[in-house]
């Protein structure tokens, strides 16, 4: 396992060097999104019509970050359950979509997209939500305003600290983890 500096955005010859159980610091723009502006983004690709941001090599963080305090970015980050965004993920993955951040597993459906398509599904430690947003420089809400915290939204990050779990070679590090623990044989 190894550790990765990375800029944004993504590309498929950049994620070709990660594993799964491999540490990211992520500096650059992410994009933010819950179920809510999955779905309303999902809608728009299967009526043909253009999304409000553009996906093509970005990270999706799923969070709806807390209202900021004086003088940060946000408030508490910490990511929201991924597989909310299962049924969504697929679709967003073939148009471009080369990185997705939450915590908790993934379906299969969305794993064989992230294979195919060349992706990466990444957790960001869950119950950390205010150290996280110390990484957090900036937020603006770029679509969805409406949604209020699941707007979506463009951050500047620097160093936001992930895990892959699922690389674009299929792998799973929940799943690789449970065989090697368990006691079964």
């Amino acid at each position: 396992m190894a550790e990765h500096r990375i800029t944004t955005p993504l590309d498929d010859d950049m994620l070709m060097k990660f594993k799964s159980g491999d540490k990211l610091l992520i500096t650059g723009t992410i994009l933010t999104g819950r179920d809510a502006a999955h779905k309303r983004l999902v809608d728009l690709i299967r009526k043909g019509e253009d999304l409000p941001v553009d996906i093509k090599g970005q990270i999706i963080y799923f969070v709806g970050p807390t209202p900021a305090r004086p003088g940060n970015a946000v408030g508490s980050a910490g990511p929201t359950t991924s597989y909310r965004m299962d049924a969504y993920s697929p679709e967003l993955i073939k148009l471009g979509l080369k990185g997705m951040i939450g915590k908790g597993g993934r379906s299969q459906p969305v794993i064989d997209a992230m294979k195919e398509y060349k992706a990466v599904y990444m957790a960001a430690t869950g119950g950390a939500g205010a150290l996280i947003s110390k990484c957090i420089k900036s937020s603006e809400i770029v679509a969805y305003e409406d949604l209020g915290p699941e707007a979506i939204r463009k951050m500047e990050v620097e160093d936001f600290p992930v895990i892959v779990i699922n690389d674009v070679y299929g792998n799973d590090l929940y799943a690789e983890g449970a065989k090697k623990y368990s006691r079964v044989s």
